[in-house]
């Protein structure tokens, strides 16, 4: 199985367009990489890929990846897009998508409704985009050779849909917010994407207990990283997402032999290389992703 990073960058990439935060300016004057926001592509075969969240940066980023181009007038080696939740950073890039060319559109029933409720998401011609409904804890192949299982995670509905703030929840557990676990079906480890988590609960830390390769939510560094940097009013909790410092902490007893952040806020300072921050994560065993980075289990 091959797995890469098409986006590592949380909603608004790095640099955002609207933030001078010190990073943003950072990756502007090329400092620091400049990040593409949330998806990864996997495939069993190098043929034929399966995306991971449509990210609205998906053009840049198939553009950016030689095994995503046609190989021929009107054609594409992706197979499938497979959706974690609702959230604009992962939905948007359908509508790049909707010239015609044939791909599995898979979610849970929960984020189907959510796409249906839309009708600019009635731009993907059904006659070529097969919408799949897919069951929690039930495999099914998003590409040839590939098997793949969608899994709650405590998250949150999606900004647009939050509704009254004194009845959010942002650490639901459901069809909203779901992790996928992947396997070659011709053998080899199981391997974990969980781009948004707002807790590590003890079903999912003996879920991914001993696992080859993890790529985990990495938001932002601390819960009130936002609100100190003057970038926001939310935290990462008010967000639906665990903090990297938390992260590092759940999952130092689970013996995971490979650890990988993605999904990080342009505000993360472990974004730089320089940091403290980023110094403190590797000695943790954690990498930090990047766009165009290649995992194989």
């Amino acid at each position: 199985m091959r797995l890469k990073v098409l986006g590592a960058a949380a909603g608004g990439g790095l640099p955002q367009w609207n933030c001078g935060c010190a990073n943003c300016n950072a990756a502007r004057a090329g400092r620091i990489p400049a990040l593409t926001q949330s998806s990864i592509c996997v495939s069993a075969d190098g043929e034929s890929w399966a995306v991971i969240n449509a990210s609205p940066d998906i053009r840049a980023q198939i553009a950016a990846t030689p095994e995503l181009h046609p190989r021929a007038l009107r054609h594409s080696p992706i197979a499938s897009v497979l959706v974690t939740n609702g959230d604009i950073d992962h939905v948007a890039g359908l509508l790049i998508l909707r010239e015609k060319t044939a791909f599995d559109l898979f979610a849970t029933p929960a984020i189907h409704a959510v796409l249906a409720d839309n009708p600019i998401f009635g731009a993907l011609d059904p006659a070529a985009v097969a919408r799949r409904t897919v069951a929690l804890e039930r495999p099914f192949s998003p590409a040839p050779g590939l098997s793949a299982r969608l899994f709650a995670v405590p998250g949150k509905v999606p900004l647009y849909l939050e509704g009254e703030e004194e009845r959010l929840v942002t650490d639901a557990e459901g069809e909203q917010t779901v992790g996928v676990a992947l396997r070659a079906e011709a053998g080899g480890p199981e391997v974990f994407y969980i781009p948004g988590c707002a807790r590590m609960t003890p079903a999912l830390a003996e879920r991914l207990r001993g696992a080859a390769l993890v790529l985990f939510d990495g938001t932002v560094w601390e819960d009130d990283e936002m609100p100190r940097a003057g970038a926001g009013a939310k935290t990462g909790k008010r967000m639906g997402h665990m903090s990297m410092r938390e992260s590092i902490a759940a999952f130092a007893p689970l013996g995971v032999a490979r650890k990988v952040f993605v999904h990080i806020n342009n505000t993360n300072p472990a974004l730089d290389p320089a940091s403290p921050e980023r110094a403190e994560a590797e000695a943790a065993g954690w990498t930090i992703a990047h766009d165009g980075m290649e995992l194989a289990p």
